[in-house]
């Protein structure tokens, strides 16, 4: 089936029915950060650490499969020149409006994570993705095109999840699972079926060795990490941190 086209419909509907991940922040908060008070993620509760970007003004910033008006518009609203690059027009549409409202300038592009080719190579100083990677099943061609468009001594920063949190059936807490996880191949046929039916995006659970080994396979550097749980909202939450983010450089 068509994966791409399949996940751009379920991110378009959870815009319409305001998924978490979907609404856009307020004007309080892109003026909070227009006076120095900010903060973005890159998975869901921990903000990114401040030293782990360089000054913002003039920053050219990636947005990678990063719409819903979330982390752009407080980018932008530091100084940065920023571009959302997302799979979903909705979740585009989410950093137009914000952006048309405070006058920040940001730009927006649709396509698939996995082919950046709208973009020259050394195009960005910063490429900022949260948590998506798990949207595509292959990840390697998002690292190496990530590479591409960097500029030398260029930034990526993502977050994942630890693929070990695909591997329970949550119910009962047990290993149900091998890795690499896929919904495709992964669940029973009537689980899968649902899923499909409910219209749901379908995710893949990319090994650590897809996830960091990827990374410096295309060339990267790691330079910091951190892990990330739910929040306390997820039942694998008292038992391990279901994310993790790291901070990659393109040699100079």
């Amino acid at each position: 089936m068509d994966i791409l086209s399949h996940n751009r419909a379920a991110w378009n509907s959870y815009v319409t029915n305001n998924n978490r991940w979907t609404l856009p922040v307020s004007d309080e908060v892109v003026e909070k950060a227009r006076n120095g008070d900010w903060k973005v993620v890159l998975t869901p509760t921990k903000p990114v650490p401040g030293e782990w970007f360089p000054p913002f003004p003039r920053l050219r910033i990636l947005g990678l499969a990063s719409g819903g008006g979330q982390q752009g518009p407080v980018l932008a609203a530091l100084g940065a020149d920023v571009t959302i690059f997302d799979n979903s027009e909705n979740q585009l549409a989410q950093d137009r409006m914000v952006s048309e409202r405070h006058g920040l300038g940001l730009r927006t592009e649709q396509g698939d994570m996995r082919d950046l080719s709208v973009f020259a190579d050394a195009s960005f100083d910063l490429i900022f993705n949260p948590c998506s990677t798990s949207f595509v099943d292959d990840v390697l061609p998002v690292w190496k095109e990530c590479y591409r468009v960097l500029r030398p001594g260029g930034i990526l920063m993502t977050g994942f999840h630890n693929p070990v949190t695909l591997q329970f059936e949550e119910d009962t807490l047990n290993f149900a699972y091998p890795q690499p996880y896929s919904d495709l191949q992964s669940l029973p046929e009537e689980k899968l079926d649902k899923l499909l039916a409910d219209g749901e995006a379908l995710i893949y659970g990319h090994t650590l060795t897809a996830q960091i080994g990827g990374q410096l396979q295309a060339g990267f550097m790691l330079t910091a990490m951190f892990e990330d749980g739910w929040g306390g909202t997820n039942v694998l939450d008292p038992w391990f941190p279901g994310f993790i983010a790291t901070r990659s450089v393109k040699p100079a």
